[in-house]
């Protein structure tokens, strides 16, 4: 099945399918991936160097991974400022806070530049608590964000956080205007139909099943092969199985949402009619915005983990989590119990380390780059990802080039079965914590203490 997004946009669409690759070809760059990294780091080479010759192969459809099925939440990396400046220092985090925010607006301007009607509507985002427990939590980063003079959050009083959400169940709430949503679907198949529009040569339905290094480098698929002087691997989750040194860089979860039936009446009603998005102060939180037809979209991260790294069925599947979603659906707005639920989906997320993506250069020729690790929060940042990428590629001095982030992974999980059986130890002493704070109850010592290991990285899987 196609996740709804997807399968909106392709309703939507009237556009020609990108033949699978046969034979032999040439390019001087090849991107492997149609996702939003592949696609804006296509894009920008194309703006910047018209005369390069960029070919993009896709295993499936262009945004058949992440960038068809995520949440719409388009954020900075605000809320990561601690993460960024213990790794990189405060020069770097900060440079990274503004340039997070710049890619939310240039999203913006891009979809307005070429026409992409991807639902973008830059309506800011509420960082908010849902019970006791979580008031306060935002306080610290804020201030270190008011410090270093990059704060755009807001507090503001509670019946207006309410009024905004449209649900009574928010007690505190911060705003800032740099966030957005957009229909992730309609979002990444226009920027399918820019790349065309600028000359990339794509191929989907054609994976990538051998790399061979050299230079030029030689990718080959099940019905062809591509000889390039450069390689850009844009694959995301699919990195960690493709490639056996990455397979402890990131350790692959789910992200599940569901989406109601229309009932712009009842969005007028709760005061929902912005698209603000709107997240708790969970470690893995919730997220919803609605949509211009009259929609509310909900999700919540870190439930179904994957052995070893595999792309499970389910990750192609209606929620499982499906009954959970809906319920806490229920409990935001009580007004919707009785709305249909028209789809639910899941997918899987690259879980790095830190919270944060990696790039870097992986071939001994110097001309195979790469850039994975988003953890759920991807709308914005691969924005940035195409600016690092096409920066590496070009081989430009620059301060993408220059930046720790193309220094590769920051870190790495145990090995199997250690990792898995850890993930699910640490994500259900989470759930045990926030169960018992969500009940006014003080959570057990242990469970608190196992889920700073999550915690650490930040909030995650929101975008």
């Amino acid at each position: 099945m196609r996740p709804f997004w997807l399968e909106q946009a392709l309703a939507l669409e009237h556009a020609e399918a990108c033949e699978a690759l046969t034979g032999e070809a040439r390019a001087h760059v090849c991107i492997v991936g149609g996702g939003y990294t592949g696609l804006w780091t296509a894009i920008m080479l194309k703006e910047q160097n018209p005369e390069l010759d960029v070919l993009l192969i896709e295993a499936d459809i262009c945004g058949a991974g992440a960038s068809g099925r995520n949440g719409g939440c388009a954020l900075s990396w605000s809320a990561k400022y601690f993460t960024l400046e213990r790794l990189f220092g405060v020069e770097e985090a900060v440079r990274l806070v503004k340039a997070s925010e710049q890619s939310i607006y240039a999203i913006g301007a891009f979809c307005e530049k070429y026409g992409v009607d991807a639902d973008y509507r830059l309506d800011g985002t509420l960082y908010t608590a849902t019970n006791q427990a979580q008031v306060g939590s935002t306080d610290g980063v804020i201030a270190a964000l008011e410090r270093q003079s990059i704060n755009s959050f807001s507090k503001l009083a509670v019946d207006e956080v309410q009024r905004r959400a449209g649900s009574a169940q928010h007690a505190e709430g911060w705003f800032s205007p740099a966030a957005a949503s957009v229909q992730p679907g309609k979002l990444v198949r226009g920027l399918r139909r820019v790349a065309l529009q600028l000359g990339v040569r794509i191929h989907e339905n054609t994976p990538m099943v051998g790399l061979e290094e050299g230079s030029p480098a030689l990718i080959r698929t099940p019905t062809g092969s591509i000889r390039a002087d450069r390689v850009v691997l844009a694959m995301n989750a699919w990195m960690a199985r493709a490639f056996p040194q990455f397979s402890r860089s990131v350790a692959i979860v789910s992200s599940d949402m569901l989406i109601t039936e229309p009932r712009p009446d009842l969005l007028q009603e709760i005061g929902l009619t912005s698209g603000v998005t709107v997240l708790d102060s969970r470690i893995f939180v919730h997220y919803y915005h609605n949509t211009p037809d009259g929609r509310i979209m909900l999700g919540k991260g870190g439930n179904t983990f994957a052995y070893g790294g595999r792309m499970l069925a389910v990750f192609d599947q209606p929620s499982p989590y499906a009954g959970s979603l809906q319920k806490r659906l229920q409990q935001f707005f009580p007004a919707f119990a009785g709305v249909g639920i028209e789809a639910t989906w899941n997918g899987p997320s690259d879980r790095s380390v830190t919270g944060l993506p990696f790039f870097g250069q992986m071939s001994s020729h110097g001309n195979v780059f790469y850039g994975f690790g988003y953890s759920g929060s991807g709308v914005g940042p691969c924005h940035m990802g195409g600016q690092i990428l096409a920066s590496l590629v070009q081989g430009h001095a620059n301060d993408w080039t220059r930046s720790p982030l193309v220094n590769g992974p920051l870190g790495y999980f145990p090995p199997e079965p250690i990792r898995y059986l850890g993930s699910l130890v640490v994500r259900n002493a989470i759930r045990r914590k926030e169960r018992a704070e969500d009940h006014g109850r003080r959570p057990r010592h242990l469970d608190v203490r196992l889920a700073k290991f999550a915690a650490a990285a930040g909030k995650a899987d929101k975008g």
